[in-house]
């Protein structure tokens, strides 16, 4: 009895945080869309601006790592004293990060 009251207190626990972390796409659209585009080619007037990459070219995507990409959405990106992208460690949860990679892998053509 004791190994199911706690199985079912681990799966509530479980099924209660993957309900409550909102998804790549939500992240993406609120976070991300104003430089990077919806469609993650970077053609918006930001992303121009600070020339980001288009997340559709397959050498963009070869350019970087899994891990790079979550650093940079965690911390941020600097170029000396210029801010080119701010961090998002405040506002996402490493699960949230490592999500949003795997979102912008699925744009690659």
């Amino acid at each position: 009895m004791k190994k199911l009251t706690l199985w079912i207190a681990i799966s509530l626990v479980a099924g209660g945080v993957s309900v409550y972390g909102a998804d790549a796409k939500a992240n993406w659209d609120k976070h991300c869309t104003k430089c990077h585009g919806a469609d993650g080619k970077g053609q918006t007037t930001m992303g121009k601006k600070l020339k980001v990459k288009d997340y559709t070219d397959a050498k963009a995507q070869e350019s970087f790592t899994d891990e790079e990409s979550n650093k940079i959405t965690k911390e941020g990106k600097k170029e000396g004293d210029k801010t080119l992208m701010k961090g998002f460690a405040d506002v996402l949860t490493d699960a949230e990060i490592k999500d949003l990679t795997a979102f912008i892998r699925k744009f690659k053509k």
